[in-house]
């Protein structure tokens, strides 16, 4: 019941792999490419201004290149890479704001 059919002319099942400690430069190209050794990548998206983003990989080579790319060298950086994980619900982008504001330096701050 909870299963998608894949959509017309997709007949592969994909999997979303997590990538992290990517160089800020890499472009969603390199990404994809990186990974195509491990079938056609149906979607790559970068995270701009995070160092990290995620890919579409087909789901029975997904193991493999997880275990054949964390680790390794990209652009002076070494490639975190895992099962993406589903968005936690109330999770979602945005801005950060109020809370703690710790640490040091930071931005302008209005006198009272």
């Amino acid at each position: 019941m909870g299963d998608r059919l894949p959509e017309r002319g997709s007949a592969l099942a994909t999997k979303s792999l997590y990538v992290g400690n990517l160089s800020y430069s890499t472009t969603e190209e390199e990404l994809k490419s990186i990974f195509e050794p491990w079938g056609p990548v149906s979607d790559a998206r970068i995270v701009h201004g995070r160092g990290f983003g995620f890919v579409d990989v087909p789901e029975e080579n997904a193991a493999e290149a997880i275990e054949q790319t964390s680790g390794k060298d990209h652009q002076g950086r070494v490639l975190t890479v895992s099962e993406a994980r589903p968005k936690r619900e109330g999770a979602g982008g945005g801005e950060r704001r109020g809370g703690g504001g710790g640490g040091f330096g930071g931005g302008r701050r209005e006198r009272w």
